[in-house]
């Protein structure tokens, strides 16, 4: 699973996702993409989840593109503790997702194994996602 090597502080506070996406908005490498409609905190395991099932579907053809990373540490407190005595540790870690940010990409197949690899690869996700073919205006 994807995580951080070294980070500068150990525990982030929560902070709202509002707003576009103003990087990674747009196919980058591969020739189908993944991209998110709504904001949301998609985690490692679900990153992970997503790029078996494509990669299973594809039978390894092709290339696929993870374009977001789970930077974020998101902490959890244990089961049956009494509030206070401080912050929860760092269960594990997530990435922000704004809309119109592009989550995965794949190039190297044809367009019915890839629509349906990213299909698969959607419903492993937490967010609303739409499908992209490079050429098309994304916000069509």
């Amino acid at each position: 699973m994807l995580s951080p090597k070294k980070f500068k502080y150990r525990k982030q506070q929560k902070r709202r996702i509002r707003g576009q996406a103003q990087s990674g908005n747009h196919l980058a490498f591969g020739e189908y993409g993944l991209m998110a409609l709504e904001g949301g905190r998609i985690t490692a395991r679900q990153i992970e989840a997503a790029r078996v099932a494509m990669t299973r579907k594809t039978k390894r053809g092709g290339q696929v593109w993870i374009k977001l990373f789970p930077d974020t540490p998101v902490s959890k407190k244990p089961a049956e503790v009494r509030m206070g005595k401080g912050k929860g540790s760092v269960d594990h870690y997530a990435a922000k997702v704004r809309p119109g940010r592009i989550l995965y990409e794949i190039a190297g197949v044809s367009e019915e194994l890839a629509v349906s690899a990213l299909e698969l690869a959607a419903a492993k996700l937490p967010v609303k996602t739409r499908l992209l073919v490079k050429g098309n205006d994304p916000w069509i």
